[in-house]
């Protein structure tokens, strides 16, 4: 993450729709891809070609632009028929741009052939910033899509047919997702995969031995995992059989009853789904398998593989589903109140990043931190609400719909209204105009009166808030002597008046007691400031950090958190004496959450033994202990320096 992602991103956002605009012209549609190439894990080299077919979707295109890893060096490109293209390379957005002489005519097709090689460590810059999708190594090897280890035209949005001829050394196979042959000769293994229908076909691994086999819930996993993660793929099989049962009840038949498992290697993402498969980083495989990772992921094949965003501006689609699908899983496995908090956490995320508005996410830098806030936690919170302008029976049939509907199909944000509106039986568009469309998220005001009646009591009152366009169903709770009653009124505009009947006498009304709506207010403006600083402090820029913290105690003088996190920099720049005020404060505070106590009094005893004063080190500990909370193994960590005193630990700053 770089700061200029989260300082700088609107100074750019112009820019970036211009270049977006520039893009659009001059377009092509990729048919199908063959790629045949040698790949050897030991030299650590590519020898490929790739044969092309695309139609010309605008009129007049005399270029076509491909993406391609900047460690693969053009060696040509040709017709069918051997006569060269020109072409250039740009290492600055890692593409070739291939002269068409004659040029295209709209609807007309062509075929090309660039060759290419080079060498792909993991140690390389890669397309997408800060993230390996790709590296060969004796160990392991995978070539993930996004790495663009071959040609690629329209990332992420145009879907193709595609066959890989891969030819490795005889001691090592190929694994994907696709249609697999294998024949061996001369000490060497070749491997075609085909994908059949339109997709994103080009993601596979090169791994030794044989892989280990675990059925659960219907579905065979084929898991290479090596070395100490080996022993995790029983757990891992036998949970992806159970997330994958899961999903199916939500998004109706898996595309595929079969899955390879992949370990992959240092500075690869966390997880990443591709046809028939799952990339996972040994990292994230640890000792036991983490279901929320597979929900994301696996969520993946029905909203992202099966049906795929048309173009970036649409990523909302698929990245809001996966993250949803997090929460779909919590809902129907952890104890009541955990998915209320996974909401408040996404909604949270979702509010650090205000602009651009979700139908432009073709502006985000792939894999950024605003990347996931936009299009998976808003996406997420778009979801969660329309889950709630449907009603439940209508947005089971929703999540199924629009991978039936829409399968080796692109979507984009119109078929999605039209389907909610189809099922809702009334035009949700103003709903899309505001999440998808729009930016910004409103803050409620309530005011209302309370009279009798003949047969109950009247409350009658407005709700204001600051968005002129906005438009919601909000629901209100009304804490009444007997049970509490809930009323749904319409939110029209900056103030919308509503009158509700009650039969029990109002004590109390509350809006969107549920957080149904994103939207602001005192508690989450404090949140999201918190999370911004979080942001800052995890790339080091602990003055922009220091900013945000102090917003969320503009708001909450006694937000234990954000005192917390400013106490954690002064820590990090042995500032002990301003970390020691700043932890006293944590104390004082509203301990919201409950784990700011135990730590605070831990990290009060490490400045006490820093500064010599072991006895009131001691006494911190145990005060720790006394808490009882053992969040994040706090309780070892005490009992660890109760034993021993903690020691200052000393690193090249200081």
């Amino acid at each position: 993450m770089r700061r200029e992602n989260l300082v700088l991103a609107m100074l750019f956002l112009p820019l970036a729709a211009e270049a977006q605009t520039r893009a659009s012209l001059g377009r092509i549609d990729v048919e199908e891809i063959q790629v045949t190439a040698d790949v050897n894990p030991r030299t650590q080299s590519i020898a490929g070609k790739a044969r092309v077919r695309f139609l010309a979707v605008d009129d007049k295109i005399s270029t076509a632009t491909f993406e391609l890893h900047n460690a693969m060096t053009v060696t040509g490109v040709a017709y069918l028929d051997d006569s060269r293209v020109e072409s250039s390379r740009n290492s600055q957005d890692f593409t070739v741009k291939v002269t068409l002489d004659p040029p295209m005519v709209k609807g007309s097709t062509r075929e090309i052939v660039i060759r290419y090689e080079g060498k792909l460590t993991g140690q390389e810059e890669s397309p997408v910033y800060g993230i390996q999708f790709a590296a060969l190594t004796p160990e392991g090897s995978y070539l993930m899509y996004p790495a663009r280890w071959f040609p690629v035209a329209g990332y992420t949005a145009d879907r193709y047919k595609s066959e890989f001829v891969i030819t490795v050394p005889e001691d090592y196979k190929v694994v994907s997702g696709g249609l697999d042959s294998t024949k061996s000769a001369d000490g060497k293994s070749t491997t075609t995969s085909s994908f059949h229908s339109p997709g994103f076909g080009g993601s596979l691994a090169i791994v030794q031995g044989e892989g280990k086999k675990v059925s659960s819930g219907g579905v065979n996993s084929l898991i290479y995992f090596r070395g100490d993660a080996a022993a995790a793929a029983d757990a891992w099989g036998e949970e992806t059989g159970k997330v994958v049962g899961l999903l199916t009840t939500q998004f109706g038949l898996a595309p595929s009853s079969n899955l390879i498992l992949v370990e992959t290697g240092e500075g690869a993402p966390n997880g990443y789904a591709a046809p028939g498969m799952l990339f996972l980083s040994t990292k994230a495989i640890g000792k036991e398998a983490n279901p929320k990772l597979l929900a994301n992921q696996l969520a993946r094949h029905w909203y992202g593989i099966l049906a795929s965003p048309s173009s970036r501006n649409h990523l909302w689609i698929t990245n809001g589903m996966a993250r949803y699908a997090e929460l779909l899983y919590t809902e129907q496995t952890a104890a009541a109140g955990a998915v209320e908090d996974e909401i408040r956490d996404t909604y949270v995320e979702a509010l650090t990043i205000d602009n651009p508005p979700l139908i432009q996410s073709a502006r985000l830098e792939d894999y950024s931190p605003e990347y996931w806030a936009t299009t998976a936690a808003k996406g997420a919170a778009v979801y969660q609400m329309l889950r709630n302008v449907l009603g439940e029976d209508n947005f089971k049939k929703f999540l199924k719909a629009i991978p039936d509907q829409f399968a080796n199909k692109s979507v984009n944000t119109d078929d999605i209204s039209k389907m909610a509106s189809d099922l809702a039986g009334q035009d949700l568009g103003y709903f899309f105009i505001q999440w998808i469309e729009s930016s910004g998220a409103p803050q409620f005001k309530l005011e209302y009166t309370v009279y009798r009646t003949s047969k109950g009591f009247r409350i009658m009152g407005k709700i204001q808030q600051d968005l002129d366009t906005f438009r919601m169903p909000v629901d209100l709770k009304i804490e009444t002597e007997g049970n509490p009653e809930i009323k749904r009124v319409e939110v029209s505009g900056p103030s919308s008046e509503f009158v509700v009947e009650t039969f029990g006498k109002p004590k109390k009304v509350e809006i969107d007691p549920n957080l149904r709506v994103l939207r602001m207010s005192p508690t989450m403006r404090v949140a999201v400031a918190i999370r911004r600083g979080e942001m800052f402090a995890d790339i080091g820029e602990y003055g922009e950090a220091l900013k945000e913290f102090q917003k969320a105690m503009e708001v909450n003088r006694n937000s234990s958190l954000a005192h917390y996190r400013v106490a954690d920099i002064f820590f990090l720049q042995n500032n002990y004496q301003a970390a020691a005020n700043e932890f006293r404060s944590v104390l004082d505070g509203d301990l919201e959450p409950k784990w700011t106590e135990v730590w605070a009094h831990i990290n009060l005893g490490k400045i006490f033994d820093i500064t010599g004063q072991r006895d009131r080190a001691v006494n911190e500990y145990n005060l720790a202990v006394r808490t009882r909370d053992n969040t994040q193994g706090a309780q070892e960590e005490a009992a660890k320096y109760l034993k021993e005193g903690y020691k200052r630990q000393r690193t090249a700053a200081n």
